[in-house]
């Protein structure tokens, strides 16, 4: 976790926590194999059981890009696409 937080390379975490290149592979294994998924569903788990997280989701629309031919559209179907449907 030192090097998420730190942001630092895999080469200059600290000698304390091991080999670098140890370090790396461990962290392949197991985003591969599912253990980090695995540990963040039974945090989530406890902290549930403990009434420690509130589950309410808030999606705001602005945040959501709309495509880049979105822009195009007019009202009344005036915009590129309905000239090439036109041909």
């Amino acid at each position: 976790m030192f090097k998420f937080r730190s942001g630092v390379a895999w080469r200059d975490v600290p000698d304390r926590y091991g080999s670098w290149r140890s370090l790396h592979t461990r962290f392949r294994r197991w985003a591969a194999d599912g253990t980090f998924t695995r540990m963040l569903q039974a945090a989530q788990a406890r902290a549930d059981a403990a009434g420690d997280i509130g589950w309410l989701v808030s999606v705001d629309s602005t945040i959501v890009r709309a495509h880049q031919h979105a822009a195009d559209v007019r009202k009344g179907g005036g915009g590129r696409s309905a000239a090439r449907g036109a041909g």
